[in-house]
């Protein structure tokens, strides 16, 4: 069972990516963000939620030769704002 810190890693990851420009970030960024909203996070713990998101179809992922770049699909912009659920993901709160 994945513990409470990974599953906001990821919805931060998803959130940021719903956010961006074209629905996407470099991991370089996205490192950035998740330490930025509070999420303790390493570059191994970030690879890890981006390898997994795209698992998950979620995401997909290109690596480049210093970073990777993920790009949020449809249906992870619909879990990144609650309008649909995925196991692994935290749930977002409500906004208001």
């Amino acid at each position: 069972m994945d513990n409470e810190t990974t599953l906001h890693r990821r919805l931060a990851i998803l959130r940021h990516l719903e956010k961006a420009a074209d629905y996407t970030a470099n991991s370089s960024i996205l490192l950035d963000v998740v330490r930025g909203v509070g999420v303790s996070s390493t570059e191994d713990q970030l690879r890890s939620a981006l390898a997994w998101l795209d698992e998950q179809e979620l995401i997909t992922l290109t690596d480049l030769e210093t970073v990777s770049v993920a790009t949020a699909t449809t249906r992870g912009v619909d879990v990144a704002l609650g309008r649909a659920l995925h196991p692994g993901v935290k749930r977002p709160s409500p906004r208001g």
